[in-house]
């Protein structure tokens, strides 16, 4: 059982909808004991074929909160969920898809997920037309590690984003004070279904909660314009993705590489701070360790976030395996998975195996039916001989309707017309009665009661049956059982 791993990009807002088109995409096969069999960076065609496909999908499409749901389950908790965000919501919370992850938060709340319903539909039928079955996505904001012990998010690296600020603060000419709110202006903010400002502000507000940030790699356009290399000659100014998790509440931002020592500055304050960088893209050239061979807006986005300090390496392969551990699934409601559901993508897959077992079927029938055929032909010509045969032996039968029941009627009348006894006569029954005793004594019968072919044996209450008298009768060719009512053996012929 393989499992397919693959990073989505984020949806530009700039795209209609009826221009989304997807890039490619970095994955990792690998197998149902964890290790690699592939990776690579792919189309939506070409991508590799797997028993389930989970997707990451990207922090600046989800809105994720903590809100008190009510005790409901099934539709009525779709209906519901609407109304619980609506006052977090610019956007209208009927075009939204809202996840509810399973494991409520330490207050009793609930984790929620929001992502625009057109966008995550567009997405789910693209991989389900693909061939993509068992389909599952998670947050990439709960894919990131946990923070790091206290040795490792020290003064230093506070310290170092303090310079970093102060040095974006004096290139641009503007007062400390400032530079929080120019570099959160210069960013895209997460949650595609759209935030309100007093959403925005709780966002970006202090917490207690330790920060993992994480550099993803350079936004990807996903503008037909810019995948078909249409790309203007002053292209603007390259920015990176950055992904934001509060302990279990995640947030994206799309920053200028230049802005992010600052806007990380601004989002953290006193919290503590740990900072990844993503490394060894399957696709790409490996990456060193200190992150020197990075790619040029990638480097910027490190640099300005500090300028001694080294970001902590984040692996794609680890970033993957985070994936397939995350429980949140944000594929609910309408978009759960059914890999029984036939569609037109999966007739179209069984059309070969379906054309087999019809043809199969259609052999299995004709072959049923010639072979009733040919039995049938025997039968008919066994009756016709047994029909030969009894009209050959006694021609004065008129009416032939069971040939085999009338030969054997017709020689038990001639046996006794000669004077032999019949296995249903008395004193054949009698005889054979008598060689069956045994043990029991000749005496102890006290009456036989002979008709329709059957002896009906009563013994004396002082005599016991023994338990071997139906064996022995059985092997004189007797039949016997006893009526427990009124202790009375029947005796027939065993013929």
């Amino acid at each position: 059982m393989s499992t397919l791993i693959v990073l989505l990009p984020p949806r530009d807002p700039a795209v209609p909808s009826q221009e989304w088109q997807l890039p490619e995409m970095p994955f990792l096969l690998i197998d149902k004991s964890g290790r690699t069999m592939r990776a690579g960076e792919a189309s939506l065609a070409l991508l590799p074929r797997a028993s389930s496909t989970v997707l990451m999908v990207a922090a600046r499409d989800l809105l994720m909160m903590a809100a008190a749901v009510p005790a409901l389950k099934g539709p009525r908790l779709r209906q519901a969920l609407p109304n619980v965000v609506e006052d977090q919501l610019i956007q209208d919370p009927q075009t939204c898809h809202i996840a509810i992850d399973a494991q409520p938060l330490a207050d009793g709340r609930r984790l929620l997920a929001i992502v625009d319903r057109g966008w995550f539909r567009f997405i789910h039928e693209a991989f389900v037309g693909a061939g993509h079955r068992n389909l599952r996505a998670v947050p990439v904001t709960a894919c990131l590690p946990r923070p790091l012990s206290a040795v490792a998010v020290d003064d230093a690296l506070a310290e170092a984003m303090s310079d970093a600020h102060a040095e974006v603060t004096a290139a641009r000419g503007a007062p400390a004070s400032d530079a929080g709110s120019g570099a959160a202006s210069g960013a895209s903010a997460s949650g595609a279904a759209g935030g309100n400002g007093d959403a925005a502000a709780d966002a970006s507000a202090p917490s207690h909660e330790p920060i993992v940030a994480a550099l993803l790699g350079e936004a990807v356009q996903s503008s037909p314009a810019v995948l078909l290399g249409d790309v203007p000659q002053e292209a603007p100014a390259p920015r990176v993705e950055l992904a934001i998790a509060r302990g279990r509440i995640g947030e994206g931002y799309a920053v200028p590489a230049s802005a992010v020592g600052a806007t990380l500055t601004a989002l953290a304050g006193d919290t503590p701070l740990t900072f990844y960088a993503l490394t060894g893209l399957p696709g790409r050239e490996p990456h060193v360790t200190s992150l020197a061979a990075a790619d040029a807006p990638m480097q910027r986005a490190i640099d300005s976030a500090a300028h001694q300090v080294t970001a902590h390496p984040l692996t794609f392969e680890t970033l993957a395996q985070r994936a397939l551990e995350c429980r949140f699934d944000l594929c609910q409601f309408e978009f759960t998975s059914q890999p029984w559901r036939l569609d037109r993508a999966t007739l179209r897959r069984l059309r070969a195996p379906l054309a087999l077992v019809a043809a199969a079927a259609l052999v299995a029938v004709i072959g049923a039916n010639v072979q009733w055929l040919i039995l049938a032909r025997e039968r008919d010509a066994i009756n016709a001989q047994m029909t030969e045969a009894l009209l050959n032996a006694f021609p004065k039968t008129t009416v032939v309707l069971d040939a085999p029941g009338q030969m054997t009627r017709q020689l038990q009348q001639l046996r006794v017309a000669a004077g032999e006894l019949s296995p249903e006569d008395f004193l054949s029954l009698a005889d054979g009665l008598a060689r069956s005793l045994g043990p029991l004594p000749v005496n102890g019968l006290a009456a036989l009661d002979y008709q329709n072919h059957r002896l009906d044996v009563t013994f004396k209450p002082t005599v016991k049956v023994d338990a071997d008298f139906g064996q022995r009768l059985a092997r004189n060719g007797l039949s016997g059982a006893i009526d427990s009512n009124t202790g009375k053996w029947t005796i027939r012929s065993g013929q």
